[in-house]
């Protein structure tokens, strides 16, 4: 039996995992599957395949991308949501702050350093056509601590995932500004350089279980009232939300792919130089 440790954010994206590991879908090939919950989000996944705590890890594009360019020893191996991540733009329900154009000089709540809530923060900033180096950071950890540090008063605004931070605006924790998709496919699968290594058979047969997973998924029967019940969210929001999410079925991530966002990224001043684009992929399929 292969032992493989896979992390990701505990949301609604990462429920075709629960799925087939509920069903020991990877037991059924002797591959021994642990999946660990990463609250803070990528620059917590980051982290822990650097330390080698987690194998694959499905992160934020632009989070691995940024930190591979700064020496990651990990590989992107596929896309795992083609789809754009809606990021809402979040201030403390009696903030006096109402507008996008309000929040210029504001302080940003990001989870951390590299994370997606700290680099869309710098998309944002340039989309409203802000200086980006200017920017003022509070660094809080994850969700929980986004909603203490708007609470109290230490950070003005927070970006997380709009559908996750949906019952936070329903029940006026939070009120939601404005969104900010991401330019690019939002969530890559990444796998630590000595796994490939070791183990690349049992990560190709990893990723063709859950890619079978996920290409059904959205017709499982009453799945939106299965993630409603599970995430704590209302039918109509996880409705809309199967509506815009699309899944990788399988095609191996490509160098042009990783080209188009990287000048998107340097575009918008989330990295400073495009790198070798064939550095930051490993493609399972050749």
């Amino acid at each position: 039996m292969t032992n493989l440790k896979v992390g990701g954010v505990p949301e609604h994206f990462n429920f075709p995992w629960y799925i087939t590991l509920k069903n020991k879908e990877y037991n059924k090939h002797a591959i021994n599957l642990r999946w660990q919950d990463f609250p803070g989000g990528t620059g917590q996944m980051c982290k822990a395949l650097r330390k080698g705590d987690v194998d694959i890890a499905i992160v934020l594009t632009e989070g691995i991308i940024k930190d591979i360019a700064d020496g990651n020893p990990s590989k992107i191996v596929q896309t795992y949501v083609n789809s754009p991540l809606i990021w809402g733009i979040h201030v403390s329900a009696n903030s006096t702050f109402k507008k996008i154009e309000d929040l210029e000089h504001a302080t940003i709540a990001i989870s951390r350093f590299g994370s997606g809530s700290h680099l869309m923060a710098i998309v944002n900033a340039n989309n409203q056509n802000w200086d980006a180096k200017k920017l003022k950071f509070k660094v809080v950890g994850d969700l929980q601590g986004g909603i203490d540090a708007l609470t109290n008063g230490e950070a003005d605004y927070f970006m997380w995932e709009h559908f996750t931070t949906k019952p936070l605006v329903d029940n006026g924790t939070f009120r939601r500004i404005d969104d900010c998709p991401t330019p690019w496919p939002c969530f890559v699968v990444a796998v630590r350089n000595e796994i490939l290594s070791t183990n690349f058979e049992e990560v190709k047969k990893v990723l063709d279980i859950i890619n079978a997973e996920t290409k059904n998924f959205k017709s499982i029967d009453q799945i939106d009232k299965i993630l409603a019940k599970r995430y704590k969210q209302q039918i109509d929001d996880i409705q809309n939300w199967l509506k815009i999410t699309e899944w990788n079925d399988g095609k191996p991530i490509t160098k042009n792919l990783i080209t188009r966002i990287q000048n998107k990224m340097v575009k918008f001043n989330v990295i400073e130089e495009k790198k070798n684009s064939g550095d930051f992929i490993k493609n399972m399929y050749i």
